[in-house]
Order: C-alpha cells, then structure tokens, then sequence
C-alpha cells in the first residue's frame, strides 16, 4: 500500500511514519525538509512547501497513492488548495483534526454528532502563529476543505484528544517529569478528575488500521475517562523519574481556589482546566472500531525513557509556554497551607 504523508518530521506525524513503516507499508513523505529528522530507511521524501501551487502539482506528478495522511494541516485555504490539486492523484485521504473543532468543548460532554464551530474552507487568516482562540474553527474549515476535495466515502477525519508520548513537542507531560525530577513541594490540582490524553502510537495505530481498510467518517480518539486521573498521571510520574535528591510532596489545591489565584488553566499548570467536561470525550465509535489504549503509565514511562536518553522535542513557540515559574509556585503554596493547614 502506497501512503503519502503531508508532514511527517514532528510528534504525530514523525511516529505514525515509524509506525506505517513497520507495518509494511510503502511510504512518502512531503516536507519543507527544515527538521533535522532522520526518517526511516525506506521512506522516500519529497521536499517541498504545501503554500506553494507548484511544489503541490509537483508532488501529484510523483503518485499515485492509495492513501494520504495530512498531519500538518491548520489553515483551511492552504489544505483546501492541497486537497484539491492531490485528489485526483489519491484514493483515500486522513485528515488530523482535534478535539478543539467542538463548539461546547471543554464546557459540555462530546461526542461526533456534537455541534462545531462554524468554518471557512476558504480562510486564510495570515499569521502562522498558534491561536487557542482560532485553532478549533480553523480545524473546522480545513475538514470541511477536504470533504469538498474527496467527498464523504473518501475523507476520513480524527478528532483526537489530547495526544502525549515519545517526541511530543508542546511540552506538557515533559514539564511535569522535569518539575518531579526536582522533586520539593509540588502544586497541582484535582488529583481525582479523570483524564483521556491518548498515547501518540495508539492513535497512529488506530489512523493506518483505518486507512488500511479504507474507512470513512469521523472519530474521536481518546482513552475513557475512567482510566486514569491526573493523581494517577502524576504518580506515575513520580514513580519512573526515580529516587531524588529531594523529597517529592504533592500539593493539592481546589481548583476554584487557583482559578481565583490567577493561575493561567492548561498552561501553568500543564493539562489542568477548571471546566465542566475538559475530559469527557466520547470515542465509543473508535474503540468499537478497534481503538485501543495503553496505560497512561506506560506512556509516562516510554516518554520519560526517551528524555532519558537524550530525546528532545523538535523547537516549538508552544513549548515556553507551559510550567509555572518557581517563586510563584512556592508562594502559591505557602499561601495554600496557611490557609488550609490540614492539606
């Protein structure tokens, strides 16, 4: 099986050409080639920009391919001119949308019949810079691009939630091992709530398991919510990072409490919102299709073993800004016992 994908150097897309590879599966890649990876023996790369009208017909020049993944995508001019220019060049196409697409998202339960946010497939709003605010209606618009370019029987989108595990470059997972490694009082909240954050490889699996059998639609991805707990996360975090030279105290303070202290939800303090349903994310239809998911600590411990020995996340503007400064966490703290001393 022949497999185009559009990206291929970062987190997702880096480990879902490990993972196609491995399967089997006949691979080219298509990149500004700007990352220093190393991309598996057998993959063929097509250097090229997907801004560009002529390095795209270029491309479509090299197929045809049974299939093609678009990890990269984010604003919907750009995939739409893609996804049009390579359809008559692809059988099947992926596109990697996110949770993020859900207009009630985090403050409502969802599922695939859930309202979006409305999307242009046209727009192109000029910055490339990361926009909480735009990213959702922007992931909108670029499904709804692809739908245009490949139809309904040909277009299969994932709506994954949030993804952590080996080369993830947002930084989220990676602060919370760092601040256990420096062990000391740690401040963090909810130790009870579940979350749903899915493994980078169990969601590449799923994605080509999918693609191999040519399905359509759109799925959720992510764990239940009843697997694990941000208590469980950091446990796990605690027990892979080892003996310290500090001992590690977990600090756990009401989330309404830090909401009024300030404390800046998912960056601050990484994967923690004080919201209503942040982590009720229904993937019933993807785990009857054949999702599957590993134990949060498995992928605590791969991604703690891949820091280990010497991984680093590919440079990102999302990474800085994630992780409470010290003084202020410290403070914070201090503040918490004072006022709640039986913590």
């Amino acid at each position: 099986m022949r497999v185009l994908v559009l990206g291929g150097s970062w987190f997702v897309g880096r480990v879902l050409v490990e993972r196609a590879v491995g399967q089997g599966l006949d691979v080219t890649v298509f990149n500004r080639g700007r990352s220093p990876v190393d991309l598996p023996t057998g993959v063929r790369r097509v250097v090229g920009d997907r801004e560009s009208p002529s390095d795209l017909v270029a491309l479509a020049k090299e197929g045809p391919w049974d299939a093609a993944i678009d990890v990269s995508g984010s604003v919907p001019a750009v995939v739409a001119r893609s996804a049009k220019i390579l359809a008559p060049a692809v059988g099947h196409y992926t596109f990697v949308s996110t949770i993020s697409a859900y207009r009630d998202w985090p403050h409502a339960a969802v599922d695939e019949g859930s309202a979006l946010w409305d999307g242009d497939p046209g727009l192109d709003p000029g910055t490339r810079r990361w926009d909480p605010d735009t990213y959702g209606p922007l992931k909108v618009g670029c499904e709804i691009a692809c739908g245009n370019a490949f139809g309904s029987d040909r277009l299969l989108v994932l709506r994954p939630h949030v993804v952590l595990g080996p080369y993830e470059y947002v930084g989220r997972l990676q602060w919370w091992l760092d601040r256990v490694r420096r062990g000391g009082r740690i401040l963090v909240p909810a130790p009870d709530r579940g979350i749903q954050p899915v493994d980078v490889r169990d969601l590449s699996d799923f994605l080509l398991e999918r693609v191999r059998d040519g399905d359509a639609g759109v799925y959720n991805v992510a764990p239940n919510n009843d697997e694990a707990t941000f208590g469980d996360m950091l446990t796990a975090c605690a027990d892979v990072v080892g003996p310290a030279d500090k001992r590690v105290r977990f600090v756990w303070a009401d989330e309404d409490w830090l909401v009024e202290q300030g404390v800046t939800q998912w960056t601050e303090l990484p994967l923690w919102r004080n919201a209503a349903a942040p982590w009720s994310m229904s993937a019933e239809r993807a785990r009857a299709a054949g999702l599957r998911c590993r134990p949060i600590a498995e992928t605590v411990a791969d991604t703690w073993a891949w820091l280990h020995s010497g991984g680093r996340p590919v440079d990102h503007e999302r990474f800085g800004e994630h992780g409470i400064a010290p003084d202020r966490e410290q403070e914070l703290i201090r503040r918490w016992l004072t006022e709640h001393p039986q913590s």
